[in-house]
């Protein structure tokens, strides 16, 4: 059995979910001011932002259309996170939903740069 400080055949030093952007300093800021993410780098092309091990890499270039991710976060207060992200220009898809014996509240969104996601609350 593998111990917790093995990575795995493949060597595995973390997550990184990769979206697009239309306008990156539109979408940097989003992520940083209204989800909470960290920005490690920053240019018109590529942008990396982190939580923990985890990063949001955002790619230029984007349509600003509709596209599924599969991107989720996870919130403490999921009617709290829903407004802030609609007051920093992201759109509510649906209300938080309680999804029964999954054993969370879930929210579908979107981001400025048309990038669906979801939000998640623990009951």
């Amino acid at each position: 059995m593998a111990s917790r400080d093995e990575t795995g055949q493949c060597g595995l030093l973390g997550t990184k979910f990769l979206i697009s952007a239309q306008d990156m300093e539109r979408a940097v800021a989003f992520y940083r001011d209204v989800i909470g993410l960290e920005v490690r780098v920053q240019s018109p092309w590529w942008s990396e932002l982190s939580y923990g091990t985890s990063i949001v890499a955002l790619h230029g270039g984007g349509s600003g259309e509709f596209r599924a991710t599969g991107l989720s976060f996870t919130v403490r207060d999921i009617n709290a996170a829903c407004a802030a992200v609609v007051r920093g220009g992201g759109i509510l898809r649906s209300e938080p939903e309680d999804r029964g014996d999954e054993g969370i509240y879930l929210a579908d969104l979107t981001d400025p740069e048309g990038n669906a996601f979801m939000m998640s609350q623990d009951k």
